[in-house]
């Protein structure tokens, strides 16, 4: 080689992440004897010499993991940040969060300086909209990075996991159609978006299983939108008997704004949320939603990404975790 071998090189070499190398070189017994054996065989075939001197400067840093969380005002993923975070606590890791509030270039800037302090691992709930900017950062850093409740690039780079969407609104559907509906709505979720087409998908595909009409009424999910939602619906799609929603925010607002109105929901209306948040037991009327277990999916998580740093298990490109629905009086006369 014409330059000084690094720790990426002996990384890309040996087939595992930098934080694996640099595991292998702090003598951790968390890295399993067969993936120490090729790193060391690495480092022989480069050249390369470890740094301790170096290494000491950089050791207050260790055992960091990045999580930056598209939207932590939405309870949902404030549950999942919180589950993660208290259990790679649990395994000695402390976690480096950050809010991005949608906004890409945001979210470019907080993984940079993420990367720059020296986080072993990142986890992603990203923002739409200029994707280069964070993920091309993250692969020039060879750290392992996951992609979680959304994906916006590809998942052969960035490993990715969320629920079954899909089987959510299926499930959802199903219900509202066994409870006698037929003019079922999916209200909230911005158009183009792949998380709306995920989570609008089970709906589409069970309604015209049964030759229905759907009818997708797209705006920013949320407690505004849902409120407003439910006076379109009562002034431009009267029919309109069952509602899924695409997040259980979007859920409540409706259930505010058909209070408002004086819509009986559960009978002149059934609504479905999507998520399962602690609200949605908590409401009057309680709010049926498809469940996520997105504590336990937080719990996965940290498993996954500490199992790709600690044992070189690269997670596979695309992981799906199973969803259930849980009816409540919304729903339900």
């Amino acid at each position: 080689m014409d330059k000084r071998p690094t720790i990426i090189d002996v990384a890309t070499l040996a087939g595992v992440s930098k934080s694996t190398v640099s595991l292998v070189l702090q003598q951790s017994p968390l890295v399993k004897q067969e993936t120490r054996d090729d790193v060391r065989r690495a480092m022989v075939q480069l050249g390369y010499v470890y740094n301790r001197a170096a290494a000491n400067l950089r050791s207050a840093n260790a055992g960091l993991i990045g999580l930056v969380i598209n939207d932590l005002r939405n309870p949902f993923f404030t549950e999942f940040a919180t589950s993660l975070q208290m259990a790679l606590s649990a395994r000695g890791y402390a976690t480096v969060l950050a809010n991005t509030d949608e906004d890409p270039a945001l979210q470019a800037q907080v993984v940079g300086a993420m990367l720059e302090h020296g986080v072993s691992a990142l986890i992603v709930s990203p923002a739409y909209g200029d994707e280069a900017l964070t993920f091309d950062a993250i692969a020039r850093a060879n750290v392992p990075a996951l992609q979680v409740l959304r994906r916006v690039v590809d998942s052969t780079r960035f490993p990715f996991a969320a629920p079954d969407y899909p089987t959510g609104s299926r499930l959802a559907t199903e219900h509202l159609l066994s409870q006698g509906a037929r003019h079922i709505a999916f209200v909230g979720g911005l158009e183009g978006r792949a998380v709306t087409q995920l989570r609008m998908s089970g709906y589409r595909d069970t309604l015209a299983a049964c030759g229905l009409t759907p009818l997708h009424l797209p705006g920013r999910p949320g407690r505004a939108f849902g409120r407003e939602a439910a006076r379109r619906l009562q002034q431009d799609h009267p029919a309109v008997d069952a509602v899924l929603c695409f997040n259980d925010l979007t859920a409540l607002g409706l259930l505010t704004g058909c209070a408002e109105l004086g819509r009986a929901v559960g009978t002149s209306l059934r609504i479905v949320g999507f998520d399962d948040i602690e609200d949605c037991a908590q409401v009057f009327p309680t709010l049926s939603s498809v469940r996520c277990d997105i504590a336990g999916f937080g719990r996965r998580m940290a498993e996954t990404v500490l199992g790709w740093l600690e044992e070189g298990r690269r997670p596979p490109a695309e992981t799906v975790t199973a969803v259930t629905l849980i009816p409540r009086a919304s729903s339900q006369s």
